[in-house]
């Protein structure tokens, strides 16, 4: 009745003690660094998405593609609260090249919302003026947001604006025919308002 050697060996083997697993923990700046990337690469296919349907002029689904990007965005802006944990005012700081690649992509889905609204009926002027100084603030010489300005405060009965827009624009294309025409119109409007104003100036006084 004697077990084998190799029973009696096995009988006397214990549990093993569970392998302990250790955690690594991951720096906040690596996770950070994986969220950014993941909303930004978002951002951008939404704003390719806003592209294909400006060029196939369905300007609604474009601005929808723009304003997802512009979501997407704002998550990342370290000047803006973030509903994503570890960006935001509350995460690392941004490489040059982060804060570059989200500036630039910000101003170009302004730039295109100001170009989408013109294009819709009826335009909505005050989001195309929001957009277009929303895009200067990032890029001061850009013409068409200089242009894009300038019509919205015409439209808005802004000419003293519109003016100041305008000529910044035709100082920078002055060959563009649209610049120029909204800029003669501009100082039109202005020198039928001056000569109305004078008028009531003297017929109160004179």
């Amino acid at each position: 009745g004697e077990f084998p050697c190799f029973f009696k060996s096995a009988a006397k083997i214990r549990c093993f003690a569970p392998i302990p697993i250790f955690h690594v923990p991951i720096p906040q700046e690596h996770w950070a660094t994986e969220l950014w990337r993941n909303a930004c690469k978002e951002a951008q296919l939404y704003k390719e998405k806003g592209n294909q349907c400006y060029r196939e002029g369905t300007y609604r689904d474009a601005v929808s593609g723009y304003h997802r990007a512009l979501l997407q965005l704002r998550g990342l802006d370290p000047s803006l609260p973030s509903p994503i944990p570890n960006l935001g005012p509350q995460g690392p700081a941004l490489t040059p090249e982060q804060e570059n690649l989200l500036h630039t992509t910000q101003t170009d889905c302004y730039n295109n919302l100001a170009a989408c609204l013109l294009q819709m009926e009826p335009v909505n002027y005050e989001r195309v003026k929001e957009y277009s100084q929303k895009d200067l603030e990032r890029q001061p010489d850009n013409a068409k947001a200089l242009y894009r300005a300038g019509v919205a405060f015409f439209h808005l009965q802004d000419y003293d604006q519109a003016r100041h827009y305008l000529m910044a624009a035709v100082n920078r294309k002055p060959k563009d025919a649209n610049v120029r025409r909204y800029l003669q119109w501009t100082q039109l409007e202005l020198s039928s308002y001056h000569r109305k104003e004078k008028q009531l100036y003297l017929g109160m006084f004179g």
